[in-house]
């Protein structure tokens, strides 16, 4: 693990280069040790795929501390916290069901992907629903999720040319990776399905439906099955 100055206000935790669950592990648990137990100063942390960072007041840290600099005080208490960590401290981890509706006009590129894979896109979609994904972070846009572990068997690269605009809720593969868009935007990544369920709201409390840690199962439906939120 190192830790760097990210600007005058943050430290950025790196904890490894691979994408894995053991790295994610480690973040949900450093994550929950800060906000149980804050250190005077914290303000919050934001997590990655292989790294965390934690971001802080400078002026508070160095009223309260001997340390040359407010970024020294910090490094020193995430070494202290990290020496002492406990993977299995952090909070058990939620699984939120997506109800999906997959091909035709809501998964115009599933065809696409089953080609790609040799399959049919009734394998697609199996392979796709068969075990939840690890939301990694939530970047992008607010309450996009990235997932890792979909299967490799329905991995596909993004579009050559990415869309203008892709509807929320679009459920989209790109590469080796699985996620679902919570606003109209760009986006290049090949969409298959439609989720019944809205990722953001402003109005809530957290606004985001996923949190990282969190795992997505996705379950397909009927579109005359479901109510839109």
């Amino acid at each position: 693990m190192h830790i760097l100055p990210f600007g005058d206000t943050a430290a950025y935790m790196k904890f490894g280069d691979g994408i894995n669950s053991e790295h994610q592990k480690t973040i949900q648990a450093m994550m929950h040790s800060l906000q149980q137990e804050p250190f005077i100063g914290y303000i919050e942390c934001v997590p990655a795929y292989t790294n965390l960072t934690v971001y802080y007041n400078p002026l508070l840290v160095q009223q309260h501390t001997r340390s040359p600099s407010a970024f020294a005080e910090v490094e020193r208490e995430l070494s202290v916290r990290f020496a002492k960590l406990n993977t299995a401290q952090a909070t058990a981890p939620r699984t939120v069901e997506i109800p999906v509706v997959y091909g035709g006009t809501f998964g115009p590129d599933i065809e696409e992907v089953a080609k790609h894979n040799s399959l049919s896109v009734e394998e697609v979609i199996a392979i796709h629903t068969s075990e939840p994904c690890l939301v990694y972070m939530l970047g992008f846009a607010p309450g996009f999720p990235f997932l890792g572990g979909m299967n490799e068997k329905i991995a596909t690269p993004r579009k050559a040319v990415p869309r203008l605009k892709i509807p929320a809720g679009s459920v989209g593969i790109a590469g080796k990776q699985t996620g679902i868009y919570p606003l109209d935007t760009p986006g290049g990544w090949q969409i298959i399905g439609r989720a019944a369920t809205s990722l953001f709201n402003p109005a809530n409390e957290p606004p985001t439906l996923l949190q990282s840690g969190d795992y997505v199962k996705f379950v397909a439906v009927q579109e005359e099955d479901i109510t839109w939120r």
